[in-house]
């Protein structure tokens, strides 16, 4: 394998573009494993760390421009930010996002072993953007694998985080036996030994039954408004949403009927008793639950939250979003930021308040539903606190910020490793997309087409039983990676 020196950032460039074929909604998972090896050869090649640094970031450069552009399209389409500021400001996030692949090249360049040093600091660097300043983990190398690869088997034990430590464990082997020719036949053995235990015992441990079904299966139906963003808060338009909802709602005869988040653009306690009756009457003729989203609000604090309300056969349970979205439903450092709210955005709700991490599943008729809002599913670590208690998840979302981008698809993904992490069906109700039925394996057993009015309808099916990453969360692979990272100091200082 050649790269010409003068060419290779280029070549990280278009590696890293390369590596968003592996995530939905292509899923060609061993894309980003191909790209790995390419920027791994060009890392053990660098004459120093600082030149692996800035391979690095090229290589992020390339992987966040092209996967997460509808950055731009939130802020311009639909915020009313100028072109020219919004697109500076996607660029700004991406060239952010790119120092993580830059700093794992210069420290795995530092501590040498780049076998080990490169895909441990990898992941730590997946796991560290899911918490720094509230967390942005997309494009996390491990989502990459859900949920067809041989390594989703290890997501139940060791969540996305170790299967990016993985995933890239398997393109260093590769690329250091490539960059460091003439090697031995046993390295040779060795790595093609390596490789192949790490997928043959992902397959073995994609057969284990984690979870099991408890009760009957049950109808659902997810409502898909597809009300356009733009006149998604107008005034002028709430009451045919409302009633837009209500028909299609009671159209159907599920036993669980879920509406996106937000679905009526009112404040909970100011909508019409006529309304709730509507829904509730319709849900108790079928001896169901219909699961709306609403923004609430407490007099007595004077907090706005994102929300969801059940209204049905059971009595009427909520949840309030707790994970939200920097820039989009909190304002960071306020006092020095509020003016881009103020001078440059349009965003309705954009000052929310956290829900609580202490809140239980809905109990609706004989199933726990543990409810997410949009954003929360992207937190595997989060998702489980109501965990091994509830029996189904559910994540009602608003994707209609991203338009007709792949933004709805990638965010479905994390739902699939969340079905993964916890052996629980996930169902999503979106606004415009991605509508889906998803199995405990993580595989999606229907999907609504995108940008279309539609419900879709389906069976579901509760399960009970506790995972390995349930019990444990992110911490066996925070230890592993830590200890790892111990021992190659250790190893360089003695």
């Amino acid at each position: 394998m050649m790269f010409k020196q003068s060419l290779q950032p280029v070549y990280a460039f278009l590696l890293g573009a390369f590596a968003v074929l592996g995530f939905a909604p292509y899923y060609l998972f061993i894309t980003p494993v191909v790209a790995l090896v390419g920027l791994f050869y060009l890392w053990e090649k660098a004459p120093s760390a600082f030149a692996a640094f800035k391979l690095g970031f090229q290589f992020g450069l390339g992987l966040y421009v092209v996967g997460i552009y509808w950055i731009y399209i939130s802020l311009h389409d639909f915020g009313g930010m100028p072109w020219w500021f919004a697109g500076f400001c996607t660029f700004l996030l991406c060239a952010f996002m790119a120092l993580f692949p830059a700093l794992v090249g210069y420290f795995s360049k530092r501590l040498g072993f780049l076998l080990i040093s490169a895909p441990v600091l990898w992941g730590l660097s997946d796991w560290v953007r899911s918490w720094i300043f509230t967390g942005f983990p997309w494009l996390t190398l491990g989502y990459s694998q859900t949920p067809h690869s041989p390594l989703a088997g290890y997501i139940p034990i060791i969540g996305v985080y170790g299967v990016s430590i993985l995933t890239a464990l398997i393109a260093a082997g590769i690329a250091i036996w490539l960059a460091t020719k003439p090697t031995s036949p046993k390295w040779k053995q060795a790595v093609i030994a390596s490789i192949t235990l790490t997928i043959v015992s992902g397959l073995i441990l994609k057969t284990v039954p984690w979870s099991k079904p408890i009760g009957k299966p049950f109808n659902v139906s997810l409502i898909q408004g597809n009300i356009a963003q733009d006149i998604k808060w107008s005034p002028d338009a709430t009451e045919s949403t409302i009633e837009q909802y209500l028909s299609m709602a009671q159209a159907s005869d599920a036993e669980l009927i879920i509406l996106p988040e937000t679905a009526l653009p009112v404040i909970a306690s100011q909508l019409e008793p006529a309304v709730v009756n509507r829904f509730t009457s319709h849900a108790k003729q079928h001896q169901a639950n219909v699961i709306v989203g609403m923004v609430d609000y407490n007099p007595d604090t004077k907090a706005y939250f994102n929300s969801a309300f059940s209204f049905g056969q059971n009595a009427t349970q909520a949840y309030s979003k707790n994970h939200l979205v920097p820039f989009g439903e909190f304002i960071p450092l306020k006092d020095l930021l509020g003016w881009i709210y103020r001078d440059w955005l349009n965003i309705p709700l954009s000052d929310l308040s956290r829900g609580g991490t202490q809140q239980k599943p809905m109990v609706l008729n004989d199933q726990k539903v543990a409810v997410n809002i949009c954003y929360e599913d992207v937190f595997g670590e989060e998702i489980i606190s109501q965990l091994p208690e509830a029996t189904v998840l559910v994540n009602i979302s608003n994707d209609a910020w991203y338009g007709q981008s792949f933004a709805a698809d990638q965010h479905m993904q994390f739902s699939q490793a969340r079905a993964l992490e916890t052996g629980r069906m996930m169902l999503r109700a979106t606004n415009t997309g991605a509508t889906a039925i998803i199995d405990p394996h993580g595989h999606v057993l229907a999907h609504a087409p995108h940008d279309t009015k539609t419900t879709l309808n389906g069976k579901a099916q509760g399960y009970t039983g506790t995972t390995p990453y349930v019990v444990w969360g992110n911490w066996p692979f925070i230890i592993i990676a830590f200890s790892a990272l111990a021992l190659l100091w250790r190893s360089k200082n003695k």
